[in-house]
Formats: structure tokens, sequence, C-alpha cells
């Protein structure tokens, strides 16, 4: 004959000096999972939640970037922003009118072809984009670059 209802396993464990597993297991510190960050490697599923929440910074990749390998970042201007501020550069001295229309100093600068420029404009830059140098010449201006480009 069965039983009608079947205790629940918590509820048979009520009492119960062990909860099911034998005393010799029970004895030792073998089976805990171990202490502080044990159990935090590559594999840690059941360490992620509390590493993630208080430990944040712990997974990814740490170090520095060697100068050889570092992205050089060339400044870009575009030829409608040297438009906007030709007043500001005469200001600080990156550019003076002269006979043959303006002259600009923008080393370090790569030009870009957006926009459209309205001056004669002699521009010193790092390089240029086909389509910037297209409209400085039909401006009636030139570009001349630091190093020779590869087209």
């Amino acid at each position: 004959m069965m039983k009608a209802k079947k205790r629940t396993k918590r509820s048979r464990w009520r009492g119960s000096r062990t909860h099911g597993r034998s005393i010799k297991l029970n004895k030792g510190k073998g089976n805990r999972g171990g202490k502080g960050m044990a159990g935090t490697g590559k594999r840690a599923d059941h360490m992620k939640s509390f590493v993630i929440k208080y430990l944040y910074p712990y997974f990814g990749k740490k170090g520095f970037t060697s100068k050889s390998t570092e992205r050089k970042r060339i400044k870009e201007i575009n030829l409608k922003d040297i438009n906007e501020i030709l007043n500001k550069f005469v200001e600080e001295g990156k550019a003076k009118k002269g006979k043959e229309g303006y002259e600009l100093e923008l080393k370090g600068y790569k030009i870009l072809g957006d926009g459209e420029i309205s001056e004669k404009m002699t521009i010193r830059a790092k390089s240029a984009s086909k389509s910037a140098k297209e409209k400085v010449e039909k401006a009636g201006g030139k570009l001349i670059l630091e190093k020779v480009q590869k087209e």
C-alpha cells in the first residue's frame, strides 16, 4: 500500500545532525568549496555573480600597450570647419593673410573634403583626402603635404 502524502526532503532533515550526508563526509572540511577567492577562475560560474557585483574589474584584460603597437591618432579637420573658424586660426597664429590669399599652418592634421572653401588658401598639413585636394585647387589654392600620400 502506498503512502497518501510523502514528507518533503527538507522536513525529513529536521532533527538530523547531517542533513542526509554521512558523518564521515561532514566531519572534515573537504567538500565545502574552498575559502575566499577559491574557485574564481576561468570557469567560475558559481562565483561569477559575487565577483561581478563586488569585485568589478576582476575579469578582463590588464596591462599596458607598448609604443610599437600603440595606434597613431591623427587630428582631422574638414574644409567646412576651416572655413568657419578661419578668423580663430588668424588670432592663434595658425593662419595669416598674404598676397596669394590665406596661408594656414595645420601640421599634424589631415584635411578632409566635407564642405567647400570660399577663400583662396595655401594649406600646410600632414595629409589630405583626394576630394579635399581637388576642392582646394578648384578654389585657386594649394595643399602642401608633409609626407608622400599613397593614392
